[in-house]
């Protein structure tokens, strides 16, 4: 039976009221700067009385940038592209060989094993510009500097350790008497891999794999000093509105509402498996 009172609701839904507004505000501000000219949004003291314009939009879908100096083009779409690539096949990749190693870690005990998953870990805690010069020296002399492939590998330091960390606790959490069970059945381990263990943890691989993606999107030392202008994400591609005849907010604006579109909607889309991952493992007993 609830008890609440409704003054207790009413001081509850403007407490949830003022959490939305300090979270969504400034999105909502970044979307309202995307319509409209740079003068706009410099004027003093600002209004969100405007002419809503689509200018900035177009500019970043066709490439041209009209601007006080003159015209420039933009590479706006191919970063968006190479930011996609880069994410998907980075987490792909760090999914087919964290996912296995989680598993390994999380049911069997070998010598140096917590030493060797802390190593992992440690990738996480080194800031990028710790490992920026001897990776720039090893892609030069390999080969892999300006190509998607070196910079996939190299997104692997921001995605691989994050997913074995996450998901081998929710194996862990799984029960190996369940396991036992079905091995006894004649099952071979494989098998027991796919159909048990994998379907019980789905909830938090997803969740571990679309925090990588999130990662592995907003990245943006690696792909600077890494890559040339035509492999670059989004996250660097954003330089190029910093122009000589001054910053475009507007543009700058609309590439925001644009670069953040497929992880919110990632999120959306995943967001149970989200929910019920983070919280997997919270009681025990």
């Amino acid at each position: 039976m609830d008890h609440t009172s409704n003054i207790e609701k009413l001081i509850r839904g403007a407490l949830i009221t003022l959490v939305l507004v300090f979270f969504l505000f400034p999105i909502a501000w970044i979307f309202l700067m995307s319509l409209q000219t740079n003068e706009t949004i410099l004027r003093i003291p600002p209004s969100l009385a405007f002419t809503p314009i689509i200018d900035n939009y177009t500019a970043l879908i066709t490439g041209e940038l009209r601007t006080a100096a003159g015209s420039l083009q933009l590479n706006f779409m191919q970063n968006m592209f190479n930011s996609v690539l880069l994410s998907v096949c980075s987490v792909a990749l760090s999914l087919v060989l964290g996912v296995p190693a989680a598993y390994a870690f999380a049911r069997f005990k070998f010598r140096l094993g917590e030493d060797i998953a802390f190593t992992l870990l440690s990738f996480r805690f080194a800031p990028a510009l710790l490992v920026l010069l001897p990776l720039s020296l090893y892609f030069k002399s390999l080969g892999l500097t300006n190509t998607y492939i070196g910079l996939i590998w190299v997104y692997q330091l921001i995605c691989l350790p994050l997913i074995l960390w996450i998901v081998r606790g929710y194996f862990e959490d799984i029960s190996p008497d369940i396991e036992h069970a079905y091995r006894i059945a004649g099952n071979s381990w494989w098998r027991t891999f796919r159909k048990i263990s994998i379907p019980l943890a789905k909830p938090g691989i997803a969740a571990a794999g679309l925090l990588a993606f999130i990662f592995a999107w907003n990245n943006f030392v690696f792909a600077l000093i890494l890559a040339s202008a035509d492999k670059q994400p989004v996250t660097v591609g954003a330089l190029a509105f910093v122009t000589a005849s001054g910053i475009q907010y507007g543009q700058i604006a609309a590439a925001i509402i644009i670069s953040i579109t497929p992880t919110l909607a990632l999120a959306l889309y995943a967001q149970r498996y989200l929910v019920e991952g983070l919280s997997m493992g919270a009681v025990k007993g």
